[in-house]
């Protein structure tokens, strides 16, 4: 997966793994957490998205257990996950450091953003 093709799903279904390994439930709220409640993903969609990134090698199967009857399956980021993670975070900071400096410049010349 190239950086500039990672959409923000995906970007928040591995920083929602960074700090460990997560059922498919727990990750849905994370991911809610994350975004502050601006993305919501369905059972559905994040499980073709976990299936497609343990494909790419980026997060594993580590583990399942059975709570009142329900399977839950755990996820965990590889390392090559959390090395994609860290480079596409570095790429949006800089890409909004870029964004605030422009901003900074344009009301320098007295013209505010609307």
């Amino acid at each position: 997966m190239g950086l500039d093709d990672m959409r923000e799903p995906t970007f928040l279904v591995l920083a929602a793994l960074a700090d460990g390994a997560k059922h498919g439930y727990a990750l849905i709220r994370e991911i809610g957490v994350i975004s502050a409640g601006r993305v919501t993903l369905r059972a559905g969609t994040l499980y073709a998205a976990l299936d497609r990134l343990a494909g790419e090698g980026l997060v594993r199967h580590s583990g399942e257990e059975v709570v009142d009857g329900r399977l839950r399956r755990y996820y965990d980021l590889t390392d090559s996950g959390a090395e994609v993670l860290a480079a596409q975070a570095a790429r949006l900071r800089g890409n909004a450091a870029e964004a605030d400096r422009r901003l900074r410049s344009r009301r320098g010349m007295g013209t505010a953003p609307a």
